[in-house]
């Protein structure tokens, strides 16, 4: 049975809203158009990584055997992939880099009530359209809604893999219902933060500034902090500091200074808890893919020890 794309955005998470091509595609956005257009007006890299697919995802319960879909990809940044998991089990993997900028997939599963997810590339714009299964589908339940944000390794370049993101790997135990505005190259910049009509998020997320830990002023840094409690309040805030990175030994006193003056900022706040980042992956070249984004072993590892994290402080 096909499926309209009103009854598509039913299974959809991930989005804040939602625009129509004129040949039927389904495109997802993360953020406001005001936003949106503040990205193209400063940076064509932070634009073009602001329309990606990261952290949706298409969930629900079914009795079905097989599905498919219609996809469009629009713009790639890395060849990461599409994944299907059934169970909570992955099964199936599409590799961005051995797909057309257009096409369809179909997906066989196992039969049986069970409840599937499908990753949508982290880094790569992806639409959908027609979808297509041989039984009802049910829409999951979650739990909070929480706004996501942060710079490329939030967004999920590094793994090469949807589903092993640490924002998907944490979040397949927290089960949070969230919006991932993580980006490719971002800074700690106010002019980003704005209050999203018809979107209140319970809590907060942030994890940036491996992109400015250089910067001599912690100012731009107090400002994003002032202006977001100016936004959202006292709504609980979870700030992570920068990872371990070792593509710059001789940096690592810098970096640790900016941690230190990040958590002096944040301690101003009594609705920010901070969570250490240098805690979060093991200090190794094997966990990283270049040294500075965890791969896919280390981002399973981030995203598991950042569950344990908020467990611990009870965020």
């Amino acid at each position: 049975m096909k499926r309209s794309n009103e009854q598509l955005k039913k299974i959809y998470y991930g989005a804040y809203r939602f625009g129509e091509t004129e040949d039927g595609y389904l495109q997802a956005f993360q953020y406001t158009q005001r936003q949106m257009q503040y990205f193209e007006e400063a940076s064509e890299f932070w634009y073009e990584r602001c329309t990606a697919s990261n952290a949706k995802t298409l969930e629900f319960r079914t009795r079905a055997s097989r599905f498919s879909l219609e996809y469009k990809i629009i713009w790639a940044g890395s060849e990461d992939s599409l994944e299907l998991a059934v169970d909570g089990l992955i099964t199936k993997i599409h590799y961005v880099k051995d797909l057309l900028n257009e096409g369809k997939l179909s997906f066989e599963m196992p039969a049986g009530e069970k409840k599937v997810t499908v990753y949508l590339p982290a880094d790569a714009t992806m639409l959908l359209r027609n979808f297509e299964i041989d039984a009802d589908v049910f829409a999951v339940e979650k739990g909070e809604k929480v706004l996501w944000m942060g710079d490329s390794i939030t967004q999920g370049f590094g793994p090469l893999r949807s589903a092993h993101t640490y924002v998907s790997a944490a979040n397949r135990l927290l089960n949070y219902d969230i919006i991932n505005q993580g980006i490719g190259g971002y800074v700690y910049d106010k002019q980003v933060l704005e209050s999203m009509e018809g979107y209140v998020p319970d809590k907060i997320i942030i994890s940036m500034g491996t992109n400015q830990y250089g910067t001599e002023s912690m100012k731009d840094v107090d400002d994003y902090y002032e202006r977001l409690a100016e936004v959202y309040g006292d709504r609980p805030v979870l700030c992570i500091t920068p990872i371990w990175r070792g593509d710059s030994p001789d940096g690592l006193e810098v970096l640790a200074r900016f941690c230190q003056k990040l958590t002096e900022i944040c301690g101003k706040y009594p609705n920010i808890t901070v969570v250490e980042g240098f805690r979060l992956v093991p200090h190794l070249s094997e966990y990283f893919l270049d040294d500075l984004h965890p791969n896919a072993l280390g981002s399973e590892i981030y995203g598991r020890n950042l569950v344990l994290a908020i467990q611990e402080v009870g965020f």
